[in-house]
C-alpha cells in the first residue's frame, strides 16, 4: 500500500523495535519530510526518520487492520477495502508517500493468496493447484530479484523507429519481494480466508512446487485464456520457458479451426466464434465458487466487445500512454502471439503512425482501466469521411493468457480432474516436486 497517510488498527499486543509494547491501539501515520513521518499509536505520537516496525507479540493471536486499501488498481474492478493481516507491519517513506509492507511467512502468505485470487469455497483440487503455482511463483520471483540486484537494472522498454515495446513485471519492487495487487498476486491478508478447504489445500501440498530443469518454475496465471494459452516471451522479457507455452484449453483440438493464431485470418475466425474450451462456461455454480464478488461482476470473459468513439480513443491514447496521433484512422495488427493476443499494434493517425506493444501496454492504451485482453479484432464504423466514427473491438479472454487459466482450471476441478492433472495440462514439461 502507498499513500500520503495511513490508518490502521492493532488488535492484540505489538512490539516496536525499541521493545516498547502497544495493545489494541488505533494508528495513524503521516508524511512529514523526504524520509520522515509521524506515527500516532493510541495517545502517543512519535517521529521516524527511517522506518517503523510493529511485530506481534503472539503470532497466532495478534492481527492488524489496514484501512482504505485500494485493490484492482487501474483495472475495471478497482475499489477500496479494509483488510486484516497476520505478521509484522513496516512503514517507511518513499517518493513522497508512505509505503506499508506486511512481513510474514511463505505459508501464511499463501493462505491469503489462494483465498484472494480465488474464492475460499473453490474446489479442493483447484485450491491445491493454486497453492502450488502461487508458492512456485513467489519463490521464483525472490530468486529472480536476487539475480536482478546482482546484474543491475531490469530493462522493460525497447524503442525503435516504429514506436516502442514495453512490458511490466519486476520494475516496481526494489524494497520488498512482491506487491499485493494484480500486478503480482492478489494478497488481501486474512480478510477472505473462510473455509477449511483452504487450510487443507496448503497442508496437503506443503512444500510442493513446479520444477523445470532443476529450477522452480515462474508459474503464471490469469482469469481466462479464451481457448488457447500464450507464451511467456510474448508478454514479458524475451526468455523462453518451455513450461509456459501454447496449450489448447480443451481435451481435444476443436474441429474446424486452424489453431495457428499467429496468422491473422486464423485469429479472426477464432476470436469471432465460440470454440469449446474448459474456460468457455456459464456454469453459475462453479463461477460463483471460483470468482470473488468483484470478479463475478465480469460475465463476458470468454468473448467480449468494446466500442470506442473517435473522441474516446484519441483521449485514451493521450492520457494513458501519452500518444497524440491526431484523429485515429486505423488499428492494424502487426504481430500476434500463439493465443491470438496482439504483441504489436500499429496505430495510424492523421498526425503520425506508431507501433506499440506488448500486450499490457496495448490493453492500457485502449481502455479507461485495461481491456480484458489483447486478443481482439477491430471493426470500424464510418460514413463518407475517411476518419472512422467508432472502433469496435471484439475480443477473447481475460488476462495475459500465460500459464494457468483460473476459470478453465475451476471447470477441470469441478469435472473431477486432480490438481496434478490440472497442473500437467497448463504447465507441460514441468514436474511437481516436494522441496520441504
Amino acid at each position: 500500500m502507498s499513500a500520503e497517510s495511513v490508518e490502521f488498527q492493532l488488535n492484540g499486543r505489538f512490539r516496536q523495535a525499541t521493545g516498547e509494547e502497544t495493545e489494541n491501539a488505533k494508528g495513524t501515520a503521516t508524511v512529514t519530510g523526504d524520509s520522515s513521518f509521524s506515527l500516532r499509536l493510541g495517545d502517543k505520537q512519535q517521529t521516524f526518520d527511517d522506518f517503523a516496525l510493529l511485530e506481534p507479540v503472539s503470532k497466532d493471536e495478534a492481527v492488524f487492520e489496514l484501512h482504505h486499501v485500494i485493490i484492482g488498481v487501474q483495472f475495471h474492478w478497482e475499489r477500496e477495502e479494509t483488510q486484516r493481516f497476520k505478521g509484522k507491519l513496516k512503514i517507511y517513506v518513499e517518493n513522497g508517500k508512505l509505503t506499508v509492507v506486511n512481513i510474514l511467512s511463505l505459508e501464511d502468505y499463501l493462505l491469503s493468496v489462494i483465498s484472494s485470487e480465488m474464492s475460499a469455497t473453490s474446489s479442493l483440487e483447484l485450491l491445491k493447484a493454486h497453492a502450488i503455482i502461487s508458492r512456485s511463483w513467489l519463490l521464483a520471483q525472490i530468486e529472480k530479484g536476487k539475480k536482478l540486484r546482482a546484474c543491475g537494472k531490469y530493462q522493460t522498454f525497447i524503442r525503435n523507429e516504429e514506436g516502442y515495446i514495453r512490458w511490466y513485471d519486476r520494475e516496481d519492487h526494489d524494497r520488498f519481494d512482491v506487491c499485493a495487487d494484480d500486478h503480482c498476486q492478489r494478497y488481501q491478508g486474512i480478510t477472505k480466508v473462510s473455509s477449511k478447504q483452504v487450510y487443507e489445500a496448503l497442508q496437503e501440498t506443503s512444500g510442493e512446487v513446479l520444477m523445470y530443469d532443476e529450477a522452480v518454475c515462474d508459474a503464471r496465471f490469469y482469469k481466462c485464456c479464451g481457448g488457447i494459452t500464450e507464451k511467456f516471451e510474448n508478454v514479458w522479457e524475451p526468455v523462453n520457458h518451455p513450461y509456459l507455452t501454447k496449450v489448447i484449453d480443451n481435451p481435444v483440438t476443436p474441429g474446424g479451426y486452424d489453431t495457428d493464431l499467429t496468422k491473422e485470418e486464423n485469429a479472426r475466425k477464432w476470436i469471432l466464434s465460440d470454440p469449446p474450451a474448459f474456460c468457455n462456461t456459464h456454469d453459475k455454480e462453479v463461477l460463483t465458487q471460483v470468482l470473488n464478488d468483484y470478479d463475478y461482476e465480469t460475465q463476458d470473459f470468454y468473448r467480449w466487445e468494446v466500442v470506442l468513439t473517435q473522441k474516446e480513443i484519441r483521449d485514451l491514447l493521450l492520457r494513458k500512454v501519452n500518444l497524440d496521433v491526431g484523429e485515429v484512422l486505423d488499428l492494424i495488427p502487426m504481430e500476434r502471439g500463439v493465443s491470438g493476443r496482439l504483441i504489436r499494434l500499429k496505430i495510424a493517425g492523421t498526425k503520425r503512425i506508431v507501433v506499440i506493444g506488448k500486450e499490457l501496454e496495448i490493453r492500457k492504451a485502449l481502455s479507461e482501466s485495461h481491456l480484458y485482453s489483447s486478443a481482439f479484432v477491430v471493426e470500424k464504423t464510418q460514413n463518407s469521411d475517411p476518419v472512422p466514427e467508432r472502433f469496435v473491438l471484439k475480443g477473447a479472454g481475460w488476462g495475459h493468457g500465460v500459464g494457468l487459466c483460473q476459470i478453465g482450471a475451476a471447470i477441470m476441478g469441478a469435472n473431477g480432474y486432480s490438481y496434478r492433472e490440472i497442473l500437467t495440462h497448463y504447465f507441460p514439461h514441468a514436474e511437481i516436486k516436494k522441496t520441504y
